[in-house]
């Protein structure tokens, strides 16, 4: 099947999938294209802690075992209409402008339009297509997939690509996510009445020793990772009274700690020793915690990519895709086209050379991993 892959991209920006709304009407327009295109379609649907539909769509096209699978998310920030046109996507001087362009409705349309249109007689092992909801927000469709996919089950595909922007330069690795909540407890009261105790005041020296650990995590080379830049796991903090007033102790005060995983960084550390602490000064503490993404730079998927794309080195980024709850169901690399600096803003594009260059490339790793 011939799909027009900017008609495509233009199509799926024009139709708003912000991670907040249900995406089941977008979904009905890609599991038509994907019917059109020979895929068998598998949907999967779930209700968000906000009680929204969400669904997410895998599609399986050819026959035998094995075979690589194309994964993207349909979700996006918000599109922030008020500073621009972002659902009217636009293609001008070369370049396609629209909130989801770049991350990563474009991308998903190179990717469909490279399993539709490979040559099935060619190939040995079948082609997926992934699209989950909720990346933006946690990764919680991909999850969801891992869980509950029966096609992915009854035949696993041996490689997947995650389309995220990469400026088409393989990606082997990412960080993970670590987010930690530790909470005190006091008791409400005017102050005039010396009646209350203040949870301000009971978690503060615990604040403290976390500037220190701060310190410590950017200056000690055994919690750092010197493959990603940068190096550092960006522990951060954040505080929550409530909003109490001036004149009333705080009943409760909540620290929430965020840092980045990283392999070989000391991850399981952090967490210990922010758990010693919050124990030593009898605060509640809670812990969630994302692996990091990785694969072997020398793994055939890897491999592949460097030459399909013509890069001689693989690299490591910052951020996250959903690679962290696909990794365990295949052999996965992280190669799209676009640049992850101008997604999620105002202005969001894409070059529509890019893009076209995405599907020679895509066409190409199927040709060496299924043909």
């Amino acid at each position: 099947m011939s799909l027009d892959l900017i008609q495509l991209a233009k199509k799926l920006v024009a139709m708003p999938s912000e991670t907040q709304m249900s995406n089941a009407e977008i979904c009905n327009v890609l599991t038509d294209v994907l019917k059109g295109g020979g895929f068998e379609v598998e949907r999967l649907e779930y209700l968000d802690e906000n009680n929204v539909t969400k669904a997410n769509l895998v599609a399986r096209r050819g026959e035998g075992s094995g075979g690589l699978a194309f994964c993207s998310h349909i979700d996006t920030v918000p599109g922030q209409e008020a500073e621009w046109p972002a659902f009217d996507p636009q293609v001008r001087e070369g370049r396609l402008y629209g909130r989801g362009s770049c991350d990563m409705k474009g991308p998903l349309a190179a990717t469909v339009v490279a399993a539709a249109g490979a040559d099935l007689g060619r190939l040995r092992k079948p082609l997926y297509i992934i699209i989950t909801a909720d990346e933006e927000t946690g990764c919680y469709g991909a999850k969801h997939v891992a869980q509950h996919s029966a096609m992915l089950k009854e035949t696993p595909p041996d490689y997947g690509i995650i389309a995220e922007p990469t400026r088409l330069r393989p990606v082997y690795a990412h960080k993970g996510f670590g987010s930690l909540k530790i909470t005190a407890a006091g008791k409400a009261a005017h102050t005039s009445t010396g009646l209350g105790a203040s949870a301000n005041f009971k978690i503060a020296p615990f604040l403290a020793e976390m500037a220190e650990l701060n310190n410590l995590f950017e200056s000690d080379e055994s919690f750092m990772n010197r493959e990603f830049s940068p190096p550092t796991n960006g522990f951060n903090m954040t505080l929550d009274d409530g909003g109490c007033k001036m004149n009333v102790t705080a009943s409760k005060s909540i620290c929430r700690l965020s840092f980045r995983v990283m392999p070989d960084a000391r991850s399981d550390d952090v967490v210990k020793m922010v758990r010693t602490r919050a124990e030593q000064y009898g605060l509640q503490f809670s812990a969630s915690i994302i692996d990091a993404f990785f694969v072997s730079p020398q793994s055939e998927i890897v491999q592949t990519a460097l030459q399909a794309t013509n890069v001689s080195r693989a690299e490591a980024v910052p951020y996250g895709t959903d690679g962290i709850y696909l990794q365990d169901l295949m052999a996965l690399v992280i190669l799209g086209p676009g640049d992850i600096a101008v997604a999620h803003t105002v202005g969001e594009s894409i070059a529509v050379a890019e893009l076209e260059r995405a599907v020679v490339v895509y066409s190409e790793m199927i040709e060496r991993l299924c043909g």
